[in-house]
């Protein structure tokens, strides 16, 4: 029984915030201020026994021309088409407004099915927007509350007979199937699946053309572009299959320095887009190749190493470079003093506006979801560090030795090894990077995160004065007592 549901109107009307009640959570940015909502927001929503997809959308504005608002008004338009029911909200403390009015004759040509939903119509200040309503022609208003919950039961009602037609269409539509699908192996490396897809975030400074190169790999403009910079406040994710490997890729708001972001509107934005980074397997630090390597990039790439996420680092705006050859050597160069920590990371030149250079970046992500997970046997690592030792013994304290007695994998995603030794506090930080590198090296694990524990293991004897006692049988048989040794 799934649908999907797009919740239309104008700016302000409370929009974001029934969808973060239908979906259960804070995913959609809300603020008092009209405009904040952009992008088309998909997500999985529950109201009662009903299971559908919601979309948020941007307000409806009335230009129609090229400018923000008219291109923001194209892809709520869209959103209109494609959903199988849309939710036109207007404000029953304002009333019907003459925009109203306009929208509301477009989703009668447009819209497949149409449900009126009078918001913010707690108290009695609402009596009159929600009478007001029946003279759009769009039927009984449902009167709701998206803040306090209220109406939602209405909404249920109006949705549900609806819904039963989508299952059996459904039903007649899917074919029937024999063949068992089995779970991948746990104990393995994850492979991504359409239940399960690779977990994407593309991060960057604004107007680095991460939402234009969303767009490019999807093959369609399913998000707002554009000259302006700081176009995307929402982090959007979007599931895709790019070229027969599943992902869910998040579109993040552009990040500037700290020192500049005073405005409340963006302090939400950059916090929903560090959140996208903490959910994701592989980041794609995205770069303008006319200033590369700004503060604020290495600020993100070193922010998904220290997250633990797997780093892949795009340069953005090639098919405008003159000189790529000398600009590539450049860049190489920069990218191995500036990010130590990331050596060996994939750089992989790009142009989102005509899709030069997509095949390796997916390549590159690839190869690093799968380093990202590279597990090493016990055994393969304990014949490692005896070579390393041989080749640098640890350095001795006060005249004496740390011994480094044997290493095991805890843990991937990155990749976590633990080394028992002894005295592991007075292990210099130069040795353990000198570990850390070989792994690297040696494991071919280049550019991925990985986490080097040391931990004590005591020379101490642990039965060194214990008092030798008499086995019980031994006593017995020697006639003494229990308690005599």
């Amino acid at each position: 029984m799934t649908f999907s549901l797009a919740i239309v109107g104008r700016p302000n009307v409370g929009k974001s915030t029934l969808f973060n009640r239908l979906v259960g959570k804070r995913l959609a940015l809300v603020d008092d201020q009209p405009g904040v909502t952009r992008d088309l927001r998909e997500g999985a929503a529950r109201l009662g026994d009903l299971r559908f997809t919601v979309i948020d959308t941007a307000g409806l504005e009335e230009a129609t021309d090229e400018s923000l608002q008219g291109r923001m008004r194209k892809l709520t338009e869209r959103a209109v088409e494609m959903a199988d029911i849309c939710l036109f909200m207007i404000d029953a403390r304002v009333g019907v407004t003459p925009a109203d009015e306009i929208f509301a004759d477009i989703l009668r040509k447009r819209a497949k099915h149409v449900i009126l939903a009078a918001n913010k119509g707690e108290g009695s200040a609402a009596d009159a927007g929600v009478l007001e309503a029946y003279g759009l022609g769009l039927g009984e208003p449902i009167r709701l509350s998206a803040e306090h919950g209220e109406g939602l039961n209405d909404l249920y009602a109006h949705l549900m007979p609806l819904a039963d037609g989508f299952a059996e269409r459904a039903r007649a539509e899917t074919p029937e199937t024999d063949v068992a699908l089995d779970d991948d192996d746990a104990d393995g490396p994850r492979v991504p699946t359409n239940e399960r897809p690779l977990q994407v975030a593309v991060v960057g400074r604004p107007n680095a053309g991460k939402s234009t190169l969303i767009n490019r790999i999807l093959g369609e403009d399913r998000l707002l572009t554009g000259p302006e910079a700081g176009i995307t406040r929402d982090a959007i994710s979007l599931q895709l299959d790019w070229d027969g490997l599943p992902v869910r890729v998040f579109d993040t708001a552009g990040m500037r320095k700290k020192a500049r972001v005073q405005e409340k509107l963006e302090k939400l934005s950059v916090g929903d887009g560090l959140r996208a980074v903490r959910f994701a397997e592989v980041v794609i630090v995205l770069l303008d190749a006319a200033i590369p390597f700004e503060q604020q990039d290495l600020r993100l790439a070193d922010l998904a190493e220290r997250e633990g996420r797997a780093v892949v680092v795009a340069v953005n705006k090639w098919d405008v470079e003159p000189e790529k050859q000398q600009k590539l050597r450049d860049l190489r160069e920069s990218f191995e003093r500036l990010l130590p920590q990331l050596r060996g990371a994939p750089l992989v030149t790009v142009s989102a506006r005509t899709g030069k250079g997509l095949d390796r970046l997916r390549a590159a992500v690839e190869q690093a979801h799968d380093v990202w997970n590279r597990r090493v046997s016990t055994a393969q690592l304990n014949r490692w560090l005896t070579g390393m030792l041989e080749q640098h013994p640890p350095p001795a304290p006060g005249g004496k030795r740390i011994k480094l007695r044997y290493m095991t994998q805890a843990k991937t995603r990155p990749p976590g090894f633990v080394v028992m030794c002894s005295h592991p506090e007075k292990m210099p930080e130069s040795y353990t990077r000198y570990l850390v590198n070989g792994l690297r090296v040696d494991f071919d694990m280049p550019g991925t995160p990985i986490r080097l524990h040391l931990r004590s293991q005591s020379d101490r004897n642990p039965y060194k004065g214990r008092k030798k006692s008499t086995p019980s049988r031994l006593r017995k048989h020697l006639g003494k007592g229990p308690n005599t040794n």
